[in-house]
């Protein structure tokens, strides 16, 4: 059965006993399939390799039929060229998802990655990433998709709030901040997760590569001597001194504050005063050799009379055989104590540099010391060390200075 195929034909096909296709004059192969429920489609019935196949192009009225002639006459020029319809729209069905790249980014990759990392990567996939993108497929995704969801992640996140709040919480959570470097970070891993994508055969490029970058405002907080005082006393009076002792060997060595909880005693050779970081415990995922002071390595004498023998490590925690947690209840009544709210444990790190620079340290000697594999990263400091070439400029130029003189009359 033919006939021109318009809106007003369409509407007015009779439902029969069966199903049947009513065809199109001037496109062959194309027309609407009535269906005895009602319902009205079109279709392309084509033949490829001596096989005649049915390709459903969609439903009217969400198809008008302008349109579908139109998708009809594109499906043909393919099937020109030899490529079947069906077997594209079956390999698409088929077609991996954002959701299972995400499952075997975090379970091939994040694993290579030190613990921290790897921990905040699979929370930007769970909480940022997958609620936006979950079911669509990896080809799919565009450089628009990815700047899109970049803004919306510098944007911040809603926080929850009550209007009765509960016992324990009597004020409302504070409003959105925007998270600039959030978006950075989230950027960064998509870009390695999309190469992983290409490497992996689910698509042929990146469409993270070379997202826009946000402004990032480094963070130069730096304890001065009175600060670095009034935290040595706070430290020395408080009843927790295994919290006190993580502290204060952070402020010793410039670790990061994950290297020293999970340090052992194997990893020091105290008589050259020597820490050798093993990969598994550094950022970077490299062995990192440094010396230490002897106050540090006091320190650890210390920590070695006070652990339980046979304990590796330098703070056990309260779990047996596990390392010590974040002392994320003792750093804030540090902070008040010490008179300094604004301080974070990291900035411990930045103080340990910017006293090394006050010694005449160089920018690598710095870099050596805190485990930066980058210049850049360590270039942060690097207007620290006009305090010393000042003052010996100045000192040159009282040297120099012209002498007065008292003329007589």
């Amino acid at each position: 059965m033919k006939a021109k195929l318009s809106e007003r034909v369409v509407k007015a096909a009779e439902i029969g006993s069966r199903k049947y296709v009513l065809f199109d004059e001037d496109t062959p192969g194309f027309g609407l399939c009535v269906y005895t429920t009602g319902r009205k489609g079109f279709v392309l019935i084509y033949r490829i390799a001596g096989q005649q196949k049915r390709f459903t192009i969609g439903v009217w009225p969400t198809w008008s039929v302008t349109a579908a002639r139109d998708e009809a006459k594109r499906l043909i020029r393919e099937i020109d060229r030899g490529e079947d319809p069906l077997d594209s729209r079956k390999a698409a069905r088929g077609a991996p998802t954002v959701k299972e790249l995400a499952e075997r980014f975090i379970e091939e990759h994040l694993p290579k990655l030190a613990p921290t990392n790897a921990s905040d990567q699979k929370s930007m996939l769970e909480k940022l990433v997958l609620p936006e993108w979950k079911n669509r497929k990896v080809a799919d995704i565009t450089p628009t998709d990815v700047d899109r969801l970049l803004t919306k992640i510098a944007a911040g996140r809603a926080r929850p709030s009550k209007k009765k709040p509960t016992q324990k919480r009597r004020k409302k959570l504070a409003p959105p901040k925007p998270t600039p470097v959030r978006a950075n970070r989230a950027g960064e891993m998509l870009r390695k997760m999309f190469n992983l994508a290409m490497l992996w055969k689910m698509r042929t490029d990146n469409p993270a590569f070379g997202f826009r970058r946000r402004p990032e405002v480094a963070r130069d907080r730096f304890l001065s001597c009175e600060e670095i005082e009034r935290l040595a006393n706070a430290l020395a009076v408080d009843e927790d001194q295994r919290a006190a002792s993580i502290i204060r060997l952070c402020m010793l060595t410039g670790a990061r504050l994950g290297e020293v909880r999970t340090a052992t005693f194997d990893q020091f050779n105290l008589d050259l005063a020597i820490w050798t970081k093993q990969a598994a415990y550094t950022k970077q995922r490299r062995i990192h050799r440094v010396p230490i002071s002897h106050e540090a390595v006091a320190l650890i004498r210390l920590r070695r009379e006070i652990v339980p023998k046979g304990c590796p490590f330098l703070f056990p925690g309260d779990v047996p055989d596990q390392p010590v947690g974040d002392p994320k209840r003792f750093w804030p009544k540090m902070q008040k104590v010490a008179q300094i709210p604004d301080v974070r444990i990291h900035d411990l790190r930045h103080t340990f540099a910017s006293l090394l620079v006050s010694g005449g340290a160089s920018l690598e000697m710095i870099g050596r010391l805190l485990g930066h594999t980058q210049i850049g990263t360590t270039q942060r400091y690097a207007h620290l060390i006009d305090a010393p070439l000042r003052a010996g400029v100045n000192a040159v130029g009282e040297m120099l200075k012209p002498r007065l003189r008292v003329v007589g009359e």
